[in-house]
């Protein structure tokens, strides 16, 4: 994709569009020095100060990295804005998927990897889970983010922090007016106890189950609106 004029509107954006579709096009590797706002801004037809605060928003996103004299250099192509992007725009049972086997593994991980420390702050979260009542997103979470934890593999934790968020909000649109499913206190307590005891195959059905009852709920919504379609176009 060739650089080309930016239109007036939302310059800025553009710029930072364009830019982020040359990096994930390949115009320019990890590592390579990217054209001097001089450059850029006759390319595009904008001014060097639009250019400069598009390669800010950029350097802020991880995808560039500005060195003091010596220019800007392109330090990954891929963007977690476009993942995010994405994210938000797939389908509940899509997300939902991939959220079983993101927790699914990592409750066999925190079966295997955790310590005295993991299981303290997972009973915690238990406790909090109880007393914040079961519709509780934030206590839910917090749940979850200590499985993850005790997996004790940073690129999991990272990842899942991103994900999670998103997750709760794809969600919430999915079910519209409907409250969420209800957290089931019994089998958050199962998942926890098959870490304890430090069994990863009764730790993995243990997350699957948790989710159970969000898939069913999101299958039965979307046959629903299937069944409601084909009403409407008879």
């Amino acid at each position: 994709m060739a650089l080309k004029a930016a239109g007036r509107t939302s310059l800025v954006d553009s710029v930072v569009e364009q830019l982020r579709a040359q990096l994930a096009e390949g115009a320019w590797a990890v590592g390579d020095r990217i054209p001097t706002e001089h450059e850029l801004a006759q390319t595009l037809g904008v001014g060097r100060n639009t250019v400069r605060e598009a390669v800010r928003v950029l350097v802020h996103s991880g995808l560039l990295e500005s060195r003091q004299g010596n220019g800007t250099f392109v330090r990954s192509t891929a963007d977690p804005a476009a993942v995010l992007h994405g994210v938000r725009h797939a389908g509940a049972r899509d997300v939902l998927e991939l959220r079983v086997a993101l927790e699914a593994e990592a409750a066999r991980l925190a079966a295997v990897r955790r310590d005295t420390h993991d299981l303290l702050r997972l009973r915690a979260a238990l406790t909090g889970l109880r007393e914040e009542g079961d519709r509780d997103a934030d206590a839910d979470l917090a749940f979850h983010l200590a499985v993850v934890e005790a997996t004790h593999n940073t690129a999991f934790r990272e990842v899942y922090r991103f994900f999670s968020a998103q997750v709760h909000e794809v969600l919430v649109h999915a079910l519209g007016d409907r409250a969420m499913p209800p957290v089931d206190i019994d089998a958050h307590e199962a998942l926890v106890a098959a870490i304890e005891a430090g069994d990863a195959d009764a730790a993995e059905a243990g997350a699957r189950e948790l989710l159970r009852v969000p898939m069913e709920t999101v299958a039965a919504l979307a046959a629903e609106a299937a069944e409601a379609a084909k009403a409407g176009s008879r």
